[in-house]
């Protein structure tokens, strides 16, 4: 089975080098990172909404780097800064799983960097394998 990396090695804020990968797959499978809504080494201003949508817009700018469409994502993981956004961040969602939502796991949780939400996923397809 080969293994491939996507953005391994890269910097970020400040131009310090991350320590894994935006991506990694694996026989059909791929772990997305977890994403929070920075745009060139900045946090998005704008509250949980606006963090929300960059957020779900980066893991998706890696999800088709990699070749893989929101169908094909199996289970979703969010991290909530603070519990009162969670109604907010479930509409932003909807507007991009509404349909044909994945699994999910949403918890809330202290973010490493000054933002409201982080969001990864896995994803599966099976012309991959």
């Amino acid at each position: 089975m080969t293994i491939k990396r996507y953005g391994a090695g890269e910097t970020g804020a400040g131009g310090q080098p991350l320590p894994f990968a935006r991506a990694t797959e694996a026989a059909g499978w791929l772990y997305v990172s977890g994403q929070v809504p920075m745009e060139k080494g900045e946090i998005v201003s704008g509250g949980i909404v606006a963090e929300s949508r960059k957020a779900i817009e980066n893991m998706i700018a890696i999800l088709d780097e990699a070749g893989y469409g929101l169908e094909d994502i199996v289970r979703i993981g969010v991290w909530l800064d603070d519990p009162r956004d969670f109604w907010s961040f479930n509409g932003v969602y909807a507007e991009y799983f509404g349909k044909n939502p994945p699994a999910r796991a949403c918890v809330q949780s202290r973010m490493m960097v000054d933002c409201r939400v982080e969001i990864d996923c896995v994803a599966y397809r099976a012309d991959r394998a």
